[in-house]
């Protein structure tokens, strides 16, 4: 039969009453640890006001990160606290998982909510310094590789700008030019004119003749040679006949005047001229290329009498991208400057759901608090470990009473128990701490890359910066300068033309990249001193986890104190008939140990007979 230890009707006081008796006045201590039935009205009050600023504060911790607006978050807040002051005020189970909250904040989920904020101080701070004096160090580039594109647009245009201006000036010379051609068109018209209807002969159309122009010339040459002569013989013969008519009117006498003026008949003496004929078919006055030089020239006006045409047509051709992305008319910064935004509207995301995971830690820090009174209250065995003080005051009642006891415990019995006032760890609590000193090392190791990153970054980039100051001097000139004298048709058009071509530029720019250099940003030391903060506060969450976690225990003892006593009970009555089976099983095994020992000896003894 095993003995066990049965519950007494008068419980003693609870550990946490008994540290508040020392502490307060009598009267205080009376009314925090008196029934309900004493002061119910105050104590309804007080239940409802302390339900009340736990949930302002939960639903400030919860509701600060989330996208609501103020008008919602007013509403649901009021709702939210009259549903705590509601619970505080009726429900012990409510009151005790408000206050379970605290020891779960100290611990893991306390460690969890602190490494969520260390992740967004690292964002807020070396991560997104490291991001500005990225996108500095980009635009610097890309500005400088712009102010290159500007230079050499700059010398293009210097470059070009001369033969736009050439045919600029053509084209508004064109008016001139016309009327000058109209002018030599109309000048040679005359020459042309006096060359062909020279003596009264009909014009002809060398391009509609069958004979060359040269032939042409030369058979109106003959013609013309032919009809000279015969009208010089016309000449000589019609002067012999005034002749003859003037000395008949000299001489009145008849048959006299016939007689002396005979000689005026001798008409056929202008026949003598037609010797000449050979010789003008022998020596004609025309050249033996006047003909193919007349059809040049003919050509030439011709086509100098048309219109005067001057355009100016500037054509753009499209190449293949210098760099992949970027078009070769766009602009290199505005298109870093695109890229960044885009980075940096993405990061901005993920900086959204890290503050709604900062508000999701409250709820759990409810749910792990909430669970851990649940399971208080179904599982007698759960958490139930600890050498309280009601334990140790059913110890010395057995004790007194001549019954079995524990205290103190055997050597290997203690590793099954925890004292809750002691500040050794036990083995099951050591991985608690062993899990978050693993966290520590993980945010601190990733804490000192993130700094020692944007610490060498910035100082790279801060010597790169004063060092790569470049000055950019662009110089260019020219001067064209054509002289044509003369008055004449062909000077006049060639200074049309060529005075055109007079020109002269200058280029002299002087610059420098100092607007595209930017200094780079460090971090302040607040940054620094805020890493170092966190991370010993985790540190220091990580060994207080042992000690906030034996706090639930006493939270949920002082509000079930019935409960309580049954638990330990429990453990009490369990860890008996352990020692009671641990002693059974010992004196067995020692009796058979005694057998064997006697069995050897009657062997040796035997050996030694024999």
């Amino acid at each position: 039969m095993v003995p066990t230890e049965q519950q007494t009707c008068s419980p003693p006081h609870s550990t946490v009453q008994r540290l508040v008796l020392t502490c307060l006045p009598p009267v205080v201590h009376r009314f925090l640890f008196s029934q309900s039935e004493e002061f119910p009205v105050t104590h309804l009050v007080l239940r409802a006001l302390f339900g009340a600023l736990s949930g302002s504060g939960l639903f400030l911790c919860i509701a600060h990160n989330l996208p609501l607006t103020s008008d919602l978050k007013l509403t649901v807040g009021c709702v939210f606290v009259a549903v705590c002051a509601a619970g505080g005020a009726l429900s012990p189970y409510f009151r005790c998982s408000i206050l379970l909250m605290f020891p779960s904040m100290l611990g893991s989920r306390g460690r969890s909510y602190l490494m969520l904020l260390i992740l967004s101080v690292l964002y807020t701070g070396p991560i997104s310094n490291i991001r500005r004096n990225a996108e500095s160090a980009a635009l610097t580039l890309s500005c400088n590789l712009d102010l290159q594109l500007h230079h050499g647009r700059l010398l293009w245009r210097e470059a070009v700008k001369p033969f736009i201006l050439v045919t600029q000036e053509l084209m508004n010379d064109k008016a001139e030019f016309e009327s000058e051609t109209l002018s030599v068109n109309q000048k040679f018209q005359s020459i042309r004119d006096e060359i062909v209807l020279q003596y009264g002969y009909d014009r002809f159309e060398p391009s509609n003749s069958t004979n060359s122009t040269q032939e042409q010339f030369a058979a109106k040459t003959v013609l013309q040679c032919d009809r000279v002569m015969n009208q010089g013989i016309q000449r000589c013969a019609d002067w012999f006949s005034s002749r003859w008519e003037a000395c008949l009117e000299a001489i009145p006498v008849p048959v006299i005047n016939h007689i002396l003026c005979i000689p005026m008949k001798f008409h056929f003496l202008c026949d003598v001229m037609r010797v000449m004929t050979p010789w003008c078919r022998e020596h004609i006055p025309v050249e033996g290329n006047f003909g193919q030089l007349f059809d040049q020239l003919n050509s030439s006006v011709n086509q100098l009498s048309r219109e005067f045409i001057a355009e100016l047509t500037v054509e753009e051709h499209e190449e293949q991208a210098v760099l992949d992305g970027a078009l070769p008319a766009d602009d290199f910064t505005q298109a870093v400057k695109r890229s960044f935004n885009d980075l940096t509207a993405a990061m901005e995301q993920v900086f959204n759901v890290l503050r709604l995971l900062l508000s999701f830690t409250f709820i759990t820090i409810i749910t792990q608090a909430i669970g851990y009174l649940r399971s208080y209250m179904r599982d007698i065995d759960f958490d139930n470990t600890y050498i309280t003080t009601y334990f140790r005051q059913i110890d010395a009642r057995r004790r007194k009473a001549g019954k079995r006891f524990l205290l103190p415990l055997k050597k290997s019995e203690k590793k099954e128990f925890i004292y809750p006032w002691s500040l050794k760890i036990h083995t099951e609590e050591l991985q608690q701490v062993m899990s978050g000193l693993f966290q520590v090392m993980f945010v601190s190791l990733l804490s000192v890359i993130l700094l020692a990153v944007d610490f060498s970054l910035f100082h790279v980039l801060d010597i790169v910066s004063r060092h790569t100051i470049s000055h950019f001097n662009l110089t260019s000139s020219h001067q064209v300068d054509f002289r044509v004298d003369g008055d004449t048709i062909m000077g006049r058009l060639l200074r049309t033309m060529v005075s055109a071509f007079n020109s002269s530029s200058s280029l002299d720019v002087t610059t420098d990249n100092s607007v595209c250099m930017s200094p780079p940003s460090s971090l302040s030391s607040g940054v620094y001193i805020s890493c170092a903060c966190c991370v010993a506060l985790l540190l220091l969450l990580s060994c207080l986890q042992v000690y906030s976690n034996r706090l639930r225990r006493v939270i949920t003892a002082f509000y079930y104190p019935k409960r309580e006593k049954k638990r330990v009970l429990f453990l009490y009555n369990l860890q008996i008939q352990r020692r009671i089976s641990s002693a059974d099983s010992k004196h067995t095994a020692n009796r058979g140990q005694k057998r064997r020992t006697v069995f050897q000896q009657l062997v040796r003894c035997w050996r030694r007979l024999c």
